[in-house]
């Protein structure tokens, strides 16, 4: 089995803290989107992973201490780290097709922007599965429309009209992912665009077309990392979740703590200080931080950043901050300070 992660978009909607980090390397719950998503893909497998092949942009933002982070992950999970870099921002498909030489047997593909919690059984009887999350208002999604058999016959872009409520949230399994390559080629070599894009849909319509079986993956919760707002959500959500599986240790040992209280659940990386300060629920806090005199609940703090005097409820602050004040809801990049 291959996992291919399309990644190499800049994550605009995330600044500023994809400014020097790109989106999938910001840590959710003490580690990066991507390892995170990787990991939890594995697991829902259940069977052994031959390469990993990551599809990144442009080096000077995604350079050599990106590829080494994400060799790293491959090589835990006894895989194969391959990198391809997509040239250009034109689509899913292309970034896709980007990663070309990988493009053979069995693959799941995945979109590093989303995190995922799932048990399932992939259907032995499919060409592919499509993972979907049941929504409450599907016009907003991209769905699926199922045939008496519980096929998947159509995708159908922000309905105006009820088809189903199966939002698709772009993780998808191919039996042989080279059927697909197959078909991008031609997606590519015709022109075919679609908001001047070449889309992953214009080669899974044409598998569907050749009547190639595709069924539903359904996850139990779909986290976005899209913005500040549910980025944060998403790392109250995965903190609850690792606090109930007791699979990581989430407060390191390091931690120093003088005169504070950590209301679980927390993530506190190696190094971390906290004086006189409250810390939680629902908070995430890197390496080498200090902390003194504050409230922080609800909030993302990166790594080797000072807190002083802060009352802060739905922050996300970057790396090598310092931060001393009165606000509340705040979003911080890295290297800027606040006296």
């Amino acid at each position: 089995m291959k996992i291919i992660v399309p990644m190499a978009g800049r994550g605009s909607r995330l600044r500023p803290h994809s400014l020097t980090v790109p989106k999938p390397l910001i840590p959710v719950a003490g580690q990066p989107i991507v390892h995170r998503l990787v990991k939890d893909i594995a697991k829902v497998l259940k069977q052994p992973i031959e390469e990993i092949a990551f599809v990144l942009g442009d080096p000077a933002f995604f350079g050599d201490d990106v590829v080494d982070s994400l060799t790293v992950l491959a090589e835990d999970l006894g895989a194969k780290a391959s990198i391809y870099r997509q040239d250009q921002p034109l689509g899913t498909g292309h970034a896709i097709m980007s990663a070309k030489p990988s493009l053979s047997g069995p693959a799941v593909i995945a979109y590093a922007d989303t995190l995922i919690r799932a048990d399932f059984e992939l259907d032995p009887s499919a060409d592919s599965v499509i993972w979907t999350k049941r929504v409450n208002n599907p016009e907003a999604y991209g769905v699926v429309k199922l045939d008496s058999n519980e096929n998947i016959v159509e995708l159908v872009e922000k309905p105006q009209s009820f088809v189903s409520d199966q939002a698709v949230i772009g993780i998808y399994y191919f039996k042989d992912v080279s059927v697909l390559k197959d078909k991008l080629q031609e997606v590519l070599d015709q022109n075919v665009m679609n908001g001047g894009e070449y889309q992953i849909n214009d080669g899974i319509k044409r598998m569907m077309a050749d009547g190639r079986i595709f069924k539903t993956g359904a996850v139990d919760e779909w986290m976005d990392c899209g913005n500040k707002t549910v980025t944060l959500e998403t790392n109250s959500k995965m903190l609850a979740f690792l606090e109930v599986d007791k699979e990581e240790q989430l407060v390191d040992n390091s931690v120093v703590l003088e005169n504070s209280t950590v209301i679980k659940p927390c993530f506190i990386g190696k190094g971390t200080v906290l004086r006189n300060t409250t810390i939680g629920p629902n908070v995430s806090i890197g390496t080498d931080c200090i902390i003194e005199n504050s409230s922080v609940k609800n909030s993302l703090i990166q790594n080797q950043t000072t807190i002083i005097n802060a009352n802060l409820d739905e922050a996300m602050i970057g790396n090598h901050v310092k931060y001393n004040g009165e606000f509340t809801k705040i979003s911080i990049g890295d290297y800027t300070t606040m006296e």
